[in-house]
């Protein structure tokens, strides 16, 4: 789960962790009202949405005055704002966060993130703020600094003043910066962040430090411990599918491709949607309806994915165990039933009660495409969708 820059950042003043002074507005007015409450005549008006590269799309912008900040809000309120993170649909602006300007004198980067192969939290810094940090990465990783936390004794004190140090702070700075990262670490183990970034990281002409952006991910399986973070959840900024799909446990994420699919278990998913890009398509979504799905359960996945026109063919890939293959079946009957299926469909089963599904199947009135293996699956899906998009 996701949230706003605003909402990051009160989450971060909880923790004693510096951002610039700012509100969010959704009308030029009320940018206009919280610029004067503000006071000074510097001020930065942001787009609020859940996406980087918001400033080279125009979605912040710099105002010198109230009246300005309402101009400027006017402005980007109810464009359709388009980074590199939104796709070429882009996102309607609803919020903008007006803050005070501050003096910059340096930009850095700091993150924390779960490295799933070390199993452990690792602390990312880098002196080049600013910059999206996978560009970083591939052009000068040696720019970014890490530290591996143990999750028994947190975040140590040398471990701060360590990456204060390869950042070039000195004085009054390091222990500021040891601050700093003692409320960060906090929040992200307190909250069960999966990411928390600060990018960039500001050093004043005075030696202070202020989050000037901030982006929280949170782990979804674990927002049932934190209902204060399920309540910043923004339904506006998430895919509408991917919120229907919330409503039957269903994982899914949509995708840019025309073959649609629904797989039992994550691992299974991946190698299912590999095979389709290997012989040359492309998935239209993850779809795992998990071990223990019933019937209604698959009959909902399977009006989901024939509710993308994009669409153009529907690959079925299960492996009976806990979902038995004679369930599976009675529920792409129903759903195909119910949704008058238009598509090719290309089903692979095996595993417990094979032959019932099977036979569930043929008995049924639609066309299915039976397949043998993966391989043989995604060739199959992959040529019905052609032959369905050139008729």
């Amino acid at each position: 789960m996701n949230v706003h820059e605003y909402q990051a950042k009160e989450l971060l003043s909880r923790y004693g962790v510096a951002v610039p002074a700012g509100k969010v507005a959704s009308s030029p007015e009320g940018a206009e009202a919280i610029a004067k409450d503000l006071g000074g005549s510097r001020f930065v008006v942001k787009a609020q949405i859940h996406a980087g590269g918001r400033g080279k799309g125009g979605g912040v912008k710099l105002g010198n005055g109230p009246a300005e900040v309402r101009r400027l809000a006017s402005e980007i309120l109810g464009m359709q704002l388009v980074t590199h993170q939104t796709g070429p649909e882009g996102k309607l602006v609803q919020k903008v966060l007006i803050e005070e300007g501050c003096d910059i004198a340096r930009e850095c980067y700091l993150g924390v993130v779960v490295d799933r192969m070390l199993r452990r939290p690792v602390v990312m810094a880098s002196t080049e703020g600013g910059v999206e940090i996978e560009k970083v990465a591939a052009e000068t990783p040696e720019k970014i600094l890490k530290e591996v936390i143990d999750p028994a004794v947190g975040l140590q004190p040398f471990q701060a003043r360590k990456l204060a140090f390869g950042l070039g702070l000195s004085g009054p700075s390091v222990n500021k910066m040891a601050k700093f990262l003692d409320g960060l670490y906090k929040l992200f183990v307190d909250k069960d962040c999966s990411l928390v970034e600060i990018n960039p990281l500001v050093v004043t002409s005075t030696g202070d430090l202020l989050a000037l952006d901030a982006k929280f991910n949170f782990d979804d399986n674990a927002l049932f411990r934190h209902p204060d973070i399920e309540k910043l959840r923004d339904p506006d900024e998430e895919d509408p599918r991917e919120r229907e799909a919330k409503k039957f446990d269903l994982s899914y994420i949509a995708l840019d491709g025309n073959i649609g699919c629904m797989v039992n278990g994550a691992g299974l998913a991946m190698a299912t949607m590999d095979a389709i890009q290997l012989y040359g398509g492309t998935p239209a979504n993850f779809l795992d309806v998990g071990g223990g799905a019933d019937t209604a359960k698959i009959r909902e996945a399977f009006k989901l994915i024939l509710a993308d026109s994009s669409v153009k063919a529907v690959l079925v890939n299960i492996f009976g165990g806990i979902l038995k293959c004679d369930v599976l079946a009675k529920g792409i009957v129903e759903a195909g039933n119910e949704v008058h299926l238009s598509v090719p469909l290309v089903v692979r089963m095996e595993g417990t009660n094979v032959e019932d599904g099977k036979r569930i199947l043929a008995e049924s009135n639609l066309r299915v495409i039976a397949a043998k293996d993966i391989q043989d699956a995604a060739q199959q899906v992959i040529a019905a969708a052609k032959a369905g998009g050139a008729s």
